[in-house]
């Protein structure tokens, strides 16, 4: 084990698309760097939800110290803002134990709050939440469209232009009309301020894998899922369906299957391709990041920490 013996902060931060590989390679950076990981994989955050995510096994768990793994519940408004409030102030408490700490995940915006940070805005209350729903459920979505073309008509002319009527679009502009009415000004108004400067040197390190690896791997990964208990997972969360946190891939499809919407073999099929699409959207995402250093999925953990020496000494 190796700890770093330096005043500045490094943050191994693990990109790359799901079923690539990223747990395995935190692991062996963690306890290389004798160091703790931080997930920022937001389909990891709930408690309810462990086969269909792919959560770190029993005994990954215990071979490092894991952070943001099953702590919430589906049920609990939380949003990227929120974690990245969290994640922040507890890397803060890592860099004190070790100047060097490892975050991972393929949530691409997640990511993005860790290490750009996103535009501050004012706290929203129980009570607005609980209001723009009532009407919301009275209304519908001509309720949303209207409330906010009136509190942000710029805001929402892009919104409307861009974004379809999707229940994820929906909870989003519930947030928009509540900042807007929360802060009695505009939520557009609070977009694109100056970000709070960060304490540590990222380095960010990506896994890629051929095409057709990547699919293999993938659906490997989903069959694996469904012999370990998948549909038994989602059926104990049917009645919870149409909360936000389950809006993902793995849980819509069997969703489906319950619903008598699509046969079970059409549900898992339909797993495999729309988690194929969403690892292209992942790593659209991430190669965006001009800092990133991309190794193979086959690639040696030594060449890797030697990438890592070569910034940190």
């Amino acid at each position: 084990m190796e700890q770093l013996k330096s005043t500045t902060n490094y943050l191994i931060v693990i990109i790359g698309a799901t079923a690539i590989g990223k747990t395995a390679l935190s692991i062996k950076l963690a306890n290389h760097f004798n160091c703790a990981i931080v997930s920022c994989d937001s389909r990891q955050f709930f408690k309810e939800m462990t086969i269909g995510t792919a959560v770190p096994s029993k005994e990954e768990l215990a071979q490092a110290p894991h952070y943001f793994i099953q702590n919430k519940s589906i049920t609990e408004d939380y949003n990227v803002g929120d974690y990245e409030k969290e994640a922040l102030a507890l890397l803060d408490e890592l860099f004190m134990q070790n100047h060097i700490q490892i975050v991972v995940g393929g949530s691409g915006l997640y990511v993005d709050a860790i290490l750009k940070g996103f535009d501050d805005f004012p706290e929203v209350s129980n009570e607005i939440k609980a209001k723009i729903d009532q009407n919301y459920n009275t209304h519908g979505f001509e309720y949303l469209q209207k409330t906010l073309q009136q509190l942000d008509p710029d805001y929402f002319h892009f919104l409307n232009e861009n974004n379809p009527q999707t229940l994820q679009n929906q909870q989003r502009m519930k947030r928009f009309i509540g900042v807007s009415i929360a802060a009695q000004a505009p939520y557009s108004s609070f977009l694109n301020q100056p970000k709070k400067a960060r304490n540590f040197v990222p380095i960010v390190i990506g896994l890629e894998a051929p095409r057709e690896i990547m699919y293999q791997r993938i659906n490997q990964r989903v069959d694996a899922m469904m012999q370990n208990g998948l549909l038994h997972e989602v059926a104990g969360l049917k009645e919870y369906q149409q909360l936000n946190a389950l809006q993902t891939v793995g849980y819509r499809e069997l969703f489906d299957f319950f619903d008598e919407k699509i046969s079970l073999n059409d549900a898992i099929e339909e797993i495999k391709k729309n988690t194929r699409r969403f690892a292209k959207r992942q790593l659209t995402w991430f190669k965006r990041n001009e800092d990133a250093k991309w190794f193979s999925y086959q690639e040696s953990v030594q060449k890797i920490i030697k990438h890592i020496h070569a910034i940190t000494q």
